[in-house]
């Protein structure tokens, strides 16, 4: 008829989350932005912020600035590029390859207002520096206090 199971209670649930974290994990690797897309990879970038400017630094490692490109459109920065494979000799068999290739994507909405005539781009050793100087009117401004 029908066997009895015991039940695992929440030792259960805790190994299921453990299993689901590790899966996410290869998936999304540390930042939490997925390492690969459908078309092989994105590029790893970093955003900060100054008094006077936003600057985006990204990763794009085997790639001349010939092969990406840089827009914005109202607050909306994109970068597209494409890495392409090295072609395959007749004599070369692979045993393991693990770099990513393909077009790529990335866009970011920015949270302040900037000056999109004055934006600059640079490239050394594999990684794009973007500098987008705040517009005046985004710039903080200080008001002082007079003591009476």
């Amino acid at each position: 008829m029908f066997d009895l199971i015991p039940w695992e209670g929440t030792r259960a649930l805790s190994r299921l989350r453990k299993e689901m974290d590790e899966l996410w994990g290869r998936f999304f690797g540390e930042s939490g932005l997925p390492v690969f897309s459908e078309s092989g990879w994105v590029p790893a970038l970093d955003v900060k912020e100054t008094k006077d400017n936003i600057v985006v630094t990204a990763e794009i490692p085997g790639l001349s600035p010939k092969e990406v490109e840089v827009s914005i459109s109202g607050d909306l920065l994109t970068i597209k590029g494409e890495k392409k494979q090295e072609k395959e000799e007749k004599d070369e068999s692979y045993h393991l390859i693990e770099r990513r290739y393909g077009a790529f994507s990335r866009s970011i909405r920015l949270a302040t207002d900037v000056d999109t005539k004055n934006i600059k781009a640079t490239h050394k050793d594999g990684v794009l520096t973007i500098t987008l100087p705040k517009s005046e009117k985004a710039k903080e401004k200080q008001i002082k206090i007079n003591v009476e």
